[in-house]
């Protein structure tokens, strides 16, 4: 058996874990890493992304957390940040995988029906109407992300939000009771993270909402996301505040208020210690970035 302190953390499979741009997509096939998995990808987890799995043909096992399923395609998944995976499959077996930033899953979520702080895996017939919409719209998204240059975050968005919202109407969440208590505190800790990080509450304001103790909490903290609780608050406002700087036009001393920093020289200290460059600069250097492509 994987111990989780034990379970490797990617970028994508095969590939160190790193910082992510905000509104981070990636797009490809299992297939196209087949010299690196040949078809059995041992257990692991991304802490910085969520994906979608879309298995378009074959058959195989499928592992999250500590369940286990035998599938058969059309089936589809969506694995949250930090969740551990895995899969073996046969040589006929491909999928689309759809990799999606924290940040840019947040933005989507308040349009979207599925809940995104969940592990769902679903599966049916081929051609049932829903399952045709979801092939249809992954070969979009495939295609448009495919178009380099021209390819537009927004319409990917777009696309990707109603897949999501497609897979709740096909069945939701589900199955996961059986995860373990760590994951699942773990996983209420994120939720009430997003609900409340920019009132700058204490540990131990967590530590009660969440009807725990701080062993536990920090525990749960350390052993899904491996971070502190305070660290993963800290993280959530910087989140917060690349999204702000890259997609607004909002002043940096509002933004800094907007997730919890009334004085703007700590917002700035703040953000320089965690980002690498002052919030004035980070925006300059994303800003041509993104106008680039």
């Amino acid at each position: 058996m994987t111990l989780r302190k034990d379970v490797p953390a990617f970028f994508v499979y095969g590939e160190p874990s790193r910082t992510l741009d905000v509104g981070f997509l990636h797009v490809e096939t299992v297939m196209e890493r087949k010299s690196l998995h040949f078809g059995q990808v041992a257990p692991h987890k991304h802490p910085l992304m969520g994906q979608i799995t879309y298995w378009f043909k074959g058959e195989g096992r499928y592992r999250i957390e500590d369940r286990t399923w035998n599938f058969s395609a059309p089936a589809i998944s969506f694995v949250p940040s930090n969740v551990v995976h895995g899969f073996d499959v046969g040589e006929q077996s491909d999928a689309i995988v759809v990799s999606i930033s924290d940040d840019q899953l947040r933005a989507m979520a308040p349009q979207v029906d599925l809940a995104l702080d969940a592990p769902v895996l679903l599966s049916g017939a081929a051609d049932a109407p829903g399952w045709m919409r979801i092939d249809a719209l992954l070969a979009m998204v495939m295609e448009e992300y495919r178009g380099g240059a021209g390819a537009s975050e927004r319409v990917l968005a777009g696309l990707i939000g109603v897949v999501l919202s497609l897979m709740a109407r096909l069945g939701g969440p589900g199955g996961f009771a059986a995860a373990s208590p760590a994951v699942v505190l773990g996983l209420e800790l994120r939720r009430a993270i997003d609900r409340h990080y920019r009132e700058d509450w204490p540990v131990g304001r967590y530590v009660e909402r969440l009807a725990t103790t701080p062993h536990l909490l920090d525990k749960a903290a350390r052993t899904v996301f491996g971070q502190t609780v305070k660290d993963m608050v800290l993280e959530r406002r910087l989140l917060e505040a690349k999204r702000l700087l890259r997609f607004t036009i909002r002043p940096v001393e509002d933004i800094g208020r907007e997730i919890g920093f009334e004085d703007p020289a700590y917002f700035s200290r703040f953000f320089r210690k965690r980002a690498g460059l002052s919030p004035t600069d980070w925006r300059a250097r994303n800003a041509e970035a993104s106008g680039a492509g």
